[in-house]
């Protein structure tokens, strides 16, 4: 069920913005450990974690200035991995003693990496979130997660609306969640599954963020783009005024999650997100509970998954699909041929 290999000319989240400070934070990204450390100016590196000499990790060496010293002979970098000084050699510095950088952006909160052909960095956009700077709207603060399972078996969760009403039985589930018709979208590098459920009770991680009250028109949307973004947008109207994304009447509720899997490797992966909503936007005690009930929401997903991507990998039979995995698999397929179209282009 997993892809080969990943997609690499793109950008991942690899920290929160406060997780990188003035000191060396080791990560894995697509299976290729880097470390990185904010500069005096502000601005971020990310290089290769391995010396060139016998490959002891950089993040186990020391951070001086804007230099990277190596533990175990003082070979030192800087942030562009070019070697420096290396005290214990006469003469020029090995032409060989550098080391890889890593193209890297810091924005909306969390800093993002290139791992493929740098060349191609530049001219490549990160997802653009409307609203973001909009003093209207409120923001939670930015989640992190570690999932011991394939970043795949995470966005085939997230292009599954039904799953709350099993899994998230106090948090998003609701009536209608269960056997409501799905609808999909595909579009270039992006899958919609999405529903409307009419006249039904709003679910409980929602019912208390409404401006009214009674039964409510509900939207689910959840959409995953390349490489492994996902947003979900929940939409709450009062029942009989749903229906559509726009022309909403003024109490309506509409929240977006905004989710980025980044690959560690084949079993592991980093798992972000923050929560984006269009009311209350200085209601602190609001942000604060959506936060903790997304958390909670999010640790019961990666305990169904940890377990999904072990049953799966030590499977002694074949699985099946059901129609709920339909948005998922063209999901998938998307991600197969960004794979193989990198593979043939050479990057």
């Amino acid at each position: 069920m997993n892809s080969p290999g990943f997609i690499r000319n793109t950008w991942y989240v690899c920290a929160r913005s406060e997780d990188i400070v003035q000191a060396l934070t080791p990560r894995t990204v697509l299976g290729e450990n880097i470390v990185l450390f904010r500069r005096a100016d502000g601005t971020v590196a990310a290089l290769e974690d391995a010396c060139p000499h016998r490959k002891l990790p950089l993040s186990k060496g020391t951070l001086v200035g804007d230099r990277v010293v190596c533990g175990y002979h003082g070979l030192t970098f800087d942030g562009s991995g070019a070697c420096v000084a290396a005290p214990t050699q006469e003469g020029p510095i090995p032409r060989r003693a550098q080391v890889t950088s890593h193209p890297v952006r810091e924005h909306y909160g969390f800093v993002w990496v290139w791992m493929g052909d740098p060349a191609l960095a530049a001219d490549t956009a990160l997802i653009e979130i409307p609203d973001y700077d909009n003093p209207a709207w409120g923001q939670t603060q930015r989640g992190a997660l570690d999932i011991a399972c394939h970043y795949l078996w995470i966005t085939d969760n997230l292009l599954d609306p039904s799953h709350v009403a099993w899994v998230h039985l106090s948090s998003f589930a609701g009536a209608g969640t269960d056997n409501v018709a799905l609808e999909i979208t595909e579009e270039d590098a992006r899958i919609i599954v999405w529903r409307w459920i009419r006249d039904r009770p709003a679910p409980p991680y929602y019912a208390p963020f409404l401006a009214f009250d009674g039964p409510c028109d509900r939207k689910q949307h959840y959409e995953c783009r390349l490489p492994s973004i996902a947003i979900n947008k929940s939409i709450y109207t009062p029942a009989g005024t749903g229906g559509a994304d726009e022309g909403l009447p003024e109490s309506a509720f509409v929240n977006f999650s905004y989710n980025f899997m980044t690959p560690v490797d084949e079993d592991h992966s980093m798992y972000f997100w923050f929560q984006h909503r269009n009311q209350r936007p200085d209601d602190a005690e609001m942000s604060a509970s959506m936060f903790a009930g997304a958390t909670m929401a999010f640790n019961e997903d990666k305990d169904v998954l940890e377990d999904v991507h072990k049953g799966m990998k030590e499977a002694r039979g074949p699985h099946i699909n059901l129609g709920i995995d339909a948005a998922a698999m063209r999901f998938r397929r998307q991600v197969e041929r960004a794979i193989a179209a990198e593979a043939e282009a050479g990057h």
